[in-house]
């Protein structure tokens, strides 16, 4: 009886000690996820910005467009780039999360 109990407890430790440690991949993730969104933010807002600004001192209506449509491709680009590392560094996230459970998920598929 009391080796179930010492066995019941060593299990609820170890359980513990993989969901803390799952969180803590979680949370670094997160945390370079956030700080990846934020410098998005920032470099798209400057090169608004600077779009905004060849866009007035343009002297031609063609100057214009060709500025606009400068800056659509360019953030087209830059958004799409920018969602696929993401996504990778979601992935990625997922999988750190994941490895602490793979050693009990192996015992239990014995």
């Amino acid at each position: 009886m009391m080796n179930n109990f010492n066995e019941i407890q060593k299990m609820s430790k170890d359980s513990m000690d993989m969901a803390m440690e799952s969180f803590g991949s979680m949370s670094k993730g997160f945390q370079a996820i956030a700080a990846e969104v934020a410098d998005y933010q920032k470099k798209s807002f400057e090169e608004g910005t600077a779009a905004v600004e060849k866009l007035v001192a343009s002297k031609s209506i063609d100057t214009a467009f060709e500025a606009q449509a400068d800056y659509v491709k360019t953030s087209y680009e830059g958004f799409v780039g920018e969602m696929t590392k993401i996504g990778e560094m979601v992935t990625d996230l997922s999988k750190d999360a994941y490895k602490p459970y793979e050693g009990m998920i192996g015992k239990f598929g014995k």
